[in-house]
């Protein structure tokens, strides 16, 4: 192979990984049924997203034209976009796809499914948004049990079978709800409750299968690629607390904080960039459910110590959320 056939080579490999669109597999793509669903996931990309044609198209598999027509026939325009009402909750939307939600490490999430991540968007700015992932991977004494992308085989891509598309469940207060069942019976869902000044978090499991199931090892992911000032490709801008992980934007006055309990490995993965407090559930017998209960917040001052004693005070780690 000659110099310049391979320095074309790496060329394309380097733009194909870099482009958030020719990175997320076209079949990925999913087109509204009917005028509601299409009217909703065009606000939630043109909106609150800001999405480009080429990424609606990526997300979606609609054309310009017929992008340009919906957006006149709904009376969608950059110009007459919602703001956040005074002492709301934070905006918590289904994450459209379309756009791969992280910077760097795309090899390690090839075609991420939209099904599991949620976009909750700053309080100081409505460009901006960390995406959730919730779960990104679960673990079991059977193997990796679950993926929401597809850059290695678990324990059902191994045997041929095929994950069900789902989407999250809107409620009308807000929340967001999913459950998914797996081949042999497992199932799992995860609850998401956006309150004024944090979003709250539910996993759930249930062994519906007739084995014993242990080493229930979960990654939820908080990516920080949409989020201003938070996406420098680092670690030295987080903190790790265990349960607490929290990181830090370019004027250290602004924070984002995640945690998971109980939490079993608090790091963060500075290519993606993205933050981790991944929890693990207990040993759970046929029949039996078990529960994990997260947090995701904001803060803007200079104590974050004190911050974060705060949250911990808060009581969110044994509550009930409102199924």
């Amino acid at each position: 192979m000659t110099r310049l056939v391979w320095l074309a080579i790496t060329a394309l490999i380097t733009i194909v990984t870099a482009n958030p669109i020719w990175a997320d597999d076209p079949a990925n793509a999913r087109r509204p049924q009917g005028d509601a669903e299409l009217r909703y996931w065009l606000e939630n990309m043109i909106w609150h997203h800001r999405f480009s044609n080429d990424e609606i198209t990526a997300a979606t598999g609609m054309t310009a034209d017929e992008i340009k027509a919906a957006r006149t026939k709904f009376d969608i325009r950059d110009d007459n976009r919602p703001a956040r009402a005074a002492n709301s909750p934070l905006r918590v939307l289904p994450y459209p796809g379309g756009r791969h939600p992280r910077i760097g490490f795309l090899d390690g999430a090839v075609n991420p499914q939209r099904e599991t991540k949620v976009s909750v968007f700053t309080p100081w700015d409505d460009k901006s948004y960390v995406v959730v992932d919730v779960p990104e991977a679960l673990w079991s004494n059977l193997g990796l049990t679950y993926l929401a992308h597809t850059h290695i085989d678990t324990v059902w891509s191994k045997q041929g079978n095929a994950m069900e598309r789902l989407e999250w469940n809107r409620r009308k207060d807000g929340s967001l709800d999913i459950q998914r069942r797996l081949p042999n019976g497992i199932e799992f869902g995860a609850l998401i409750v956006p309150q004024r000044e944090a979003v709250r978090m539910e996993l759930w499991l249930k062994n519906g299968s007739k084995e014993k199931l242990s080493d229930l090892r979960v990654q939820n992911c908080v990516m920080l690629k949409g989020a201003s000032g938070f996406a420098a490709q680092t670690n030295d801008n987080k903190l790790f607390r265990k349960p607490f992980v929290a990181v830090h934007d370019d004027s250290k006055k602004r924070w984002i904080i995640t945690a998971w309990e109980p939490c079993h490995r608090p790091w963060g993965n500075a290519p993606c960039p993205c933050l981790h407090s991944d929890p693990k559930f207990p040993d759970c017998a046929p029949g039996e459910m078990q529960t994990l209960r997260g947090w995701l917040s904001f803060y803007e001052g200079s104590d974050i110590d004190a911050e974060l004693r705060r949250i911990e005070s808060l009581g969110w780690q044994t509550e009930l959320l409102k199924k």
